[in-house]
C-alpha cells in the first residue's frame, strides 16, 4: 500500500528555526517538503544558508505570500514576533497552521501589552504536549502556537512540583543559559565572535518576554498565585539552553517525595528524560534531539526545590516541538521524525 504523504510549507526557512524544521521533515517518513519562503533571502539556494540540507541544496527560496504557502497540508511559521498574524489569516481553515513565533501564545491582552507591545493578535492550543491536558487540546486542532524555547525548559521543569504543591509557586527564580542561535540569525554587535567567545552576559533581566509565558503555563496548574523571577544568559555556544529553576519548599517536603512525584509525571514521557540520582544535565548531550533532561532535588538547608533542565533550544525548544504538535494534530505517531539521541562527543 502506497501511504499518502503530507505536504508542508515552511516560512522563514533561511533562519535557524526554519532550517532546524527542514532538518527533521526531511526525514520524517509522512512527510513530503514543499515551498519554502524566506523575505531579503528571496531568490537564493537552501544551500546557501543551510549547507548540511543536502537534500534540499538547490531548491531555491520564495517570496512568504499567502500565495506561495496555499495548496499545503501544513504550513510552518518560523518567523519574527509579529509576522505570523496577517499570513495566518489568509490561510484555509483546514490547512494545519503552526507557528513558531509568539503571536498567539499569550491569553492575557495586558501580558501582551507590556512585554511586545502593541493589540494581542489571539490565542491558539498551546503546543506543550507534556502539559496535562494539552495532547487533547492538539489533536485534530488545525492551529498551534509553538512555546518559547525558555517556557518549554523552566516549564517542564517545574510543572510536577507545581501539580503537586511541592512549592510556593510564587517564589519561583529561574535562571537559564543559552546559546546565541536563541537570538536568530540576524546580524547583531553582541553576538559577534569577538564580543561572545570567553563571555558570558546576562540580558533582558526582569523584562524578559518569556517571563509571562512562563508565569501562564504554571498558572494553568494551581489556583495559587504564580511569580516567576526571569534571568536568560547569553554563553558562548551555539546551540543548547540549561536552566536552573528554584523555588520555596512547602513544609515537610522530603527529597524522595521530590523524586517520587517528578518519576510518576514523567515516566511515559518519551522526551522528558529523568536522570538517575547524582547525575546532572548537560546541554551537549540533547543536541539535535526532541528531549529534555531532568534533575531534581530538595536543597534542605535553603528550604527550596532546585530543578535543572537542558534542552537543545532549536529542536525540542522549537522545531521539534512543532514537529511534534504536527504529528498529533495530524494523528500520526506522536514521536515520528523525531529522536532522543544527543551528539556525542
Amino acid at each position: 500500500m502506497i501511504m499518502q504523504m503530507t505536504r508542508v510549507a515552511v516560512a522563514g526557512a533561511s533562519g535557524y528555526a526554519g532550517g532546524e524544521l527542514l532538518r527533521l521533515l526531511v526525514a520524517h517518513p509522512r512527510v513530503e517538503v514543499g515551498s519554502l519562503t524566506a523575505s531579503s533571502s528571496v531568490g537564493t539556494t537552501i544551500g546557501s544558508h543551510h549547507p548540511h540540507l543536502v537534500p534540499l541544496g538547490d531548491r531555491i527560496l520564495d517570496e512568504t505570500t499567502p500565495e506561495t504557502l496555499s495548496g499545503h497540508d501544513v504550513v510552518f511559521l518560523a518567523l519574527p514576533h509579529g509576522a505570523s498574524a496577517e499570513l495566518a489569516a489568509a490561510m484555509p481553515v483546514e490547512t494545519l497552521v503552526i507557528d513558531c513565533g509568539a503571536d498567539f501564545r499569550l491569553t492575557d491582552d495586558e501580558a501582551w501589552a507590556e512585554f511586545y507591545g502593541g493589540q494581542r493578535a489571539g490565542v491558539w492550543p498551546y503546543g506543550l504536549p507534556e502539559l496535562p491536558g494539552q495532547r487533547d487540546a492538539l489533536s485534530s486542532a488545525r492551529r498551534v502556537a509553538v512555546p518559547g524555547c525558555y517556557p518549554t525548559v523552566s516549564t517542564l521543569a517545574l510543572a510536577p512540583a507545581v501539580v503537586a504543591g511541592l512549592i510556593d509557586p510564587a517564589s519561583i527564580t529561574v535562571v537559564a543559559v543559552s546559546g546565541t542561535s536563541g537570538a536568530g540569525k540576524a546580524a547583531k554587535a553582541n553576538l559577534m565572535a569577538a564580543e561572545i567567545v570567553g563571555s558570558a552576559s546576562a540580558y533582558g533581566v526582569g523584562t524578559h518576554r518569556h517571563t509571562p509565558e512562563i508565569e501562564q503555563n504554571l498558572a494553568s496548574l494551581t489556583t495559587s498565585p504564580v511569580r516567576v523571577s526571569f534571568t536568560p544568559v547569553l554563553a558562548p555556544m551555539s546551540r543548547g539552553i540549561l536552566a536552573t529553576a528554584t523555588a520555596e519548599l512547602a513544609p515537610g517536603v522530603s527529597d524522595d517525595r521530590v523524586r517520587e512525584i517528578y518519576e510518576a509525571a514523567y515516566e511515559k514521557e518519551r522526551f522528558v528524560h529523568l536522570l538517575p540520582q547524582g547525575s546532572w544535565p548537560t546541554t551537549k548531550a540533547t543536541l539535535g534531539s526532541n528531549s529534555m533532561h531532568l534533575q531534581v532535588t530538595a536543597d534542605q538547608r535553603a528550604g527550596r526545590l532546585v530543578a535543572v533542565g537542558a534542552i537543545d533550544n532549536l529542536t525540542k525548544g522549537t522545531a521539534g516541538a512543532a514537529v511534534q504538535c504536527m504529528n498529533l494534530a495530524l494523528g500520526f505517531d506522536e514521536h515520528a521524525g523525531l529522536t532522543t539521541i544527543g551528539l556525542a562527543p
